[in-house]
């Protein structure tokens, strides 16, 4: 990847890496550093990226970044968020390319309960399906119906936003 090439897609998609980093960490400190890391990644190694969506890709990393830095500081050691939560060509490709902070929590307050809690305990908290429905007191499937129909909802309405 060449230098020009690079600053345009850092110029382009940092926000959206820093916002990702931010919300699920909380912390401006370790959300710079895993900016830093995505984009090192990327520049280091720009064949990791293959094709498709380069912001749903760099928002990809970063979520799986800080999923590793909330899992070090719980040292705990569970499974990884289901494979359908974060597969290729999955919802969240949609609403992760669109991400922009203010847009995300607009579109995040206007999703019922049950399904914003679900989706932020998953996307932002680094937990499991297994351990939301253990958290809420809901049976694994409903959770899963809860989160596909909330990023369907979430898609729509950053799209009417025009995030």
């Amino acid at each position: 990847m060449d230098r020009a090439a690079f600053e345009a897609t850092y110029d382009q998609f940092g926000r959206v890496v820093y916002g990702v980093a931010l919300r699920m960490l909380g912390e401006r400190t370790a959300a710079e550093d895993i900016v830093q890391a995505v984009f090192l990644t990327l520049w280091s190694r720009p064949d990791a990226y293959r094709e498709g969506n380069v912001g749903a890709w760099l928002a990809r990393v970063a979520r799986n970044r800080c999923l590793d830095v909330l899992r070090s500081r719980k040292s705990r050691t569970e499974a990884e968020m289901p494979v359908e939560l974060v597969a290729e060509g999955s919802l969240d490709e949609g609403v992760f390319a669109r991400l922009d902070g203010e847009h995300v929590r607009k579109a995040l307050a206007t999703l019922p309960d049950e399904q914003r809690v679900a989706i932020e305990m998953g996307f932002f908290g680094g937990v499991t399906y297994a351990e939301i429905a253990t958290r809420v007191g809901a049976p694994l499937g409903t959770i899963k119906t809860r989160i596909r129909a909330g990023l369907r909802r979430l898609r729509d309405q950053l799209e009417g936003m025009g995030a």
